[in-house]
């Protein structure tokens, strides 16, 4: 580890020119190993988004950089997380509520709240574009905390690009974090030349290091070019080369190509995008015994017999979507436990609990209680799918929901509703392989049939080829991630060169040395 002063001196000095001598470097971080009265800490500062999945995700790899292993690294560490006051009382109140459990938890990582900053008010309907701008207009104020936190790196989250100047300006190494997928990494770092190049998404589009994406598998905020929400991410997808690492919540063995395509510069003609730090599955491992009547009911299901069907915190049915899932798992004749939420109430984006007897089909319940159990309200997600009854999952392909079930080598049946899962569902069927696919009309608000569900949930539960190939890979992507995360791993590596990175206060800036590798697994 490196002196304060050295830090700092590094973090100055190493831009573009410095990246040439990293033989240099390498010495004088094998010199210093040598002097441990030398050793100073490093405040690591996070800036997530305010959005739940955001914010908990950035905490949680936070608790990571932490770690407890007793290594010199993570002793020389602090972590603050910088809070920003989200635009509505609801959303404000959740960020809130999460605050106060990861403060009270013992976990060591620390809050500062920044002043509060009125957000845009003309982004309506455009919810990446109001993102990236309200982060942005939080430029000036982050500068101050990094100053007064006497900050070794910053690590920010992808909608945060319109920071970075501000760090740079305090000579503070930026890290972006990535919430997503590697998928939705190359595609974004790939938009500003796509941008010059292709007039309208149609057919295929060109992601490299995976098959060719239907245009109808790309996240909607990228389908309009006259949109805003996609001029912004052509905007971030220029500055994550100015960052002087990429933190992404993946695991190397899950998408071997895609990190390699952009490790090797195949994204951004003529340059190679920053070091890569695979940490993944960065998801909250720890379970709680919970006594909801739908576990208890669990506990009553043979081995794998369940297809859990869930939607995120956002995810709820109205009547004719909720007739066709019911119409589809009768005909399926499979177990299920369904959680089904109402539209939300007015102001709010959240689902409410939903009424059964308004919702589904009459005589539903009752022809189906002896195997199935639709869940009114929110349900213990991640011990739902821990549980050893739950064989499959149908799921809105959210990125933490889609880690948790692999965490568990849950196969499963996508059914896209929002945001870049389009392209997670085309992703987990077409490249990774442990998903089947469905019939999703993305016209038509991402309607199902009831015909396309019941095949899918035979085909995942039952004999099939499709079904079993899907079981067979959930189940070696469970080793993976687990394996990933031990000692020796490749996301506990990268971990580590991450750690150690931000001790040396090392900067790239996205300019590589000749020979360097790339991706830090």
């Amino acid at each position: 580890m490196l002196p304060l002063l050295l830090r700092h001196t590094l973090a100055r000095g190493c831009d573009h020119h410095t990246t040439r001598h990293v033989s240099s470097l390498s010495l004088s971080l094998s010199l210093s190993a040598n002097l441990p009265d030398a050793m100073a800490s490093a405040h690591v500062v996070l800036l997530p988004e305010a959005g739940s999945g955001h914010l908990m995700s950035l905490i949680e790899a936070g608790k990571r950089l932490l770690g407890h292993d007793g290594s010199d690294e993570c002793r020389a560490l602090t972590v603050t997380v910088l809070i920003i006051r989200p635009a509505t009382a609801e959303s404000a109140a959740e960020v809130d509520s999460h605050v106060s459990r990861v403060a009270s938890s013992g976990s060591g990582i620390r809050f500062h709240h920044l002043p509060v900053v009125e957000p845009p008010t003309d982004c309506a309907g455009n919810l990446q574009e109001f993102k990236s701008r309200y982060m942005q207009m939080q430029a000036p104020h982050v500068k101050a905390a990094l100053a007064d936190l006497d900050a070794a790196a910053l690590v920010i989250d992808f909608f945060a690009t319109g920071v970075i100047d501000a760090a740079r300006e305090l000579a503070v190494p930026t890290y972006v974090y990535f919430t997503s997928t590697a998928a939705l990494l190359a595609l974004t770092l790939r938009l500003p030349a796509l941008d010059e190049t292709v007039e309208v998404f149609d057919g295929t589009v060109d992601v490299p290091g995976m098959p060719p994406v239907p245009a109808g598998s790309i996240p909607g905020f990228l389908g309009d070019k006259k949109s805003p929400n996609y001029t912004w991410f052509v905007y971030h997808g220029r500055r994550f080369m100015d960052a002087d690492g990429i933190i992404i919540n993946t695991v190397n063995e899950l998408e071997p190509g895609l990190l390699a395509a952009i490790a090797d510069g195949q994204c951004v003609p003529g340059r190679r995008a920053p070091p890569l730090f695979p940490i993944g599955p960065v998801i909250d491992l720890g379970l709680k015994e919970s006594n909801e009547d739908c576990v208890r009911w669990l506990d009553a299901q043979p081995q794998a017999s369940v297809v859990f069907l869930c939607f995120g915190s956002l995810g709820y049915f109205d009547v004719a979507k909720a007739h066709e899932v019911a119409t589809g798992l009768e005909r399926s004749g499979h177990r299920f436990l369904w959680t089904l939420r109402g539209p939300p109430a007015a102001g709010s984006r959240h689902p409410t609990d939903a009424d059964l007897d308004e919702l589904l089909p009459e005589g539903f319940l009752e022809r189906t209680k002896e195997r199935g159990l639709v869940w009114p309200r929110r349900a213990p997600q991640k011990e739902i799918i821990a549980h050893p009854a739950v064989g499959g999952f149908v799921t809105h392909c959210g990125w933490n929901s889609t880690l948790e079930s692999l965490w568990h080598g849950v196969p499963l049946v996508p059914w896209p509703l929002y945001a870049e899962q389009h392209l997670n569902a085309f992703e987990l069927v077409s490249d990774v392989g442990v998903a089947v696919a469905m019939e999703v009309d993305r016209k038509r608000n991402n309607f199902v049939q009831a015909a396309d569900l019941e095949r899918a949930v035979r085909c995942l539960m039952g004999v099939s080829e499709e079904g079993t190939k899907a079981r067979e890979k959930a189940t070696k992507m469970k080793a993976v991630c687990r394996k990933a995360l031990e000692d020796g791993g490749s996301s506990y590596t990268a971990l580590q060169r991450l750690r150690h990175a931000i001790l040396t206060g090392t900067r790239c800036n996205g300019v590589a040395s000749p020979g360097e590798t790339r991706v830090q697994n």
